[in-house]
């Protein structure tokens, strides 16, 4: 059994948005040379999520608008983490909570066994700066 590790720096120029990182996945994917195996995808950062859906605008304004309602950024006074020094991101840290944290994605003859419409997203909830994004390949 083989196994492969790559970390891919994403910045999302805005406080909260989402990047189809498939391409990237991919890529790691050929570069690994497995062609049968688990493709681990997750977010080494807190605030922030990977997860798997449909590539459509519609669909990640959505989600954006729907976790607002659920972890509002404002006002900040609701959030006890805001209690600590320079912390202004509970919303965020509720936000990746919800997201999830990971996919784990089948590889089949060298590619994701994916279904017809899905890809994998990076969700930024505290973003305008570096984050990274750890994919781990295991198999054959």
């Amino acid at each position: 059994m083989k196994s492969f590790r790559k970390e891919v720096s994403i910045n999302v120029p805005t406080r909260t948005g989402f990047v189809n990182i498939t391409p990237q996945v991919e890529t790691a994917i050929c570069e690994s040379k497995i062609s049968e195996g688990i493709c681990l995808v997750n977010s080494l950062s807190v605030t922030a999520s990977v997860f798997v859906n449909e590539d459509e605008i519609g669909l990640q304004k959505d989600f954006e608008v729907w976790l607002e309602k659920l972890a509002p950024q404002h006002p900040k006074e609701n959030y006890q983490h805001h209690l600590k020094p320079n912390e202004d991101n509970g919303d965020a840290h509720l936000k990746r909570t919800i997201m999830g944290r990971e996919v784990t994605c089948a590889i089949t003859n060298g590619k994701l066994d994916f279904g017809t419409w899905e890809q994998i997203f990076y969700g930024e909830f505290d973003g305008m700066r570096n984050k990274k994004v750890l994919i781990k390949i295991i198999g054959e």
